[in-house]
């Protein structure tokens, strides 16, 4: 095991919460208009936490695994709302996937961004057309999966996975809601970009920026 992978993870992991400070406001503000307008605290709440639980964890004996399972317990007992058991069990599926995974390679990368996908699927029972987060994770899993088949090199790699988060969230504006809070309003969500989505999207973009 790499004693820089699971460091690498760890400081991935803070500045998705730095991201999500940043962007508080503009979460809740898009939430506001479909939602209960708290997404943005909510998802900070949750980020802080993890990079609390981190803070506790021994790096330099960690698995990549335990960083992320570390997260997911972080993420869940500071998030009652729908978006915790979400990420939870996204982030428990992905340590499953990183077990004796000794680096952060392009593979492993892919495996982890499926296994996401994967649990929040599963967990929310949804897909993609449901206007949620998942019209992000699920196309940019798709991309990290054909951009390792096809041994992309590193660059073109994460690009193909950003671009396809970024237009998943774009895409929700044309939809409607179909799945959580946002699903109450139905026709008048038309026009918005899911928060859960938008959010999605800058984690996404913050793991490119940390991993490559």
């Amino acid at each position: 095991m790499s004693k820089d992978a699971p460091r690498s993870m760890a400081v991935m992991f803070q500045m998705m919460s730095q991201m999500i400070e940043t962007e508080k406001d503009y979460l809740s503000e898009l939430d506001g208009a479909i939602g209960d307008g708290d997404h943005g605290i909510t998802m900070s709440i949750g980020f802080l936490a993890i990079n609390a639980e981190l803070a506790k964890l021994d790096l330099g004996r960690a698995s990549l695994s335990d960083v992320m399972s570390t997260a997911a317990s972080g993420f869940l007992n500071a998030v009652g709302a729908s978006t915790g058991p979400l990420y939870a069990t996204g982030f428990r599926h992905a340590a499953k996937a990183l077990v004796d995974r000794p680096a952060l390679d392009l593979p492993t990368c892919a495996d982890m961004i499926q296994a996401i996908s994967t649990g929040i699927r599963e967990r929310g029972k949804g897909q993609r057309g449901d206007k949620t987060m998942l019209d992000v994770w699920l196309p940019a899993a798709d991309a990290a999966a054909n951009a390792a088949a096809e041994n992309k090199a590193v660059g073109a790699f994460w690009h193909d996975v950003v671009i396809s988060a970024e237009n998943g969230a774009a895409a929700t504006r044309s939809m409607i809601a179909t799945k959580g809070r946002a699903a109450r309003v139905r026709e008048r969500s038309l026009g918005h970009i899911d928060p859960g989505a938008a959010s999605a999207a800058l984690l996404i973009r913050v793991m490119a920026d940390a991993l490559q």
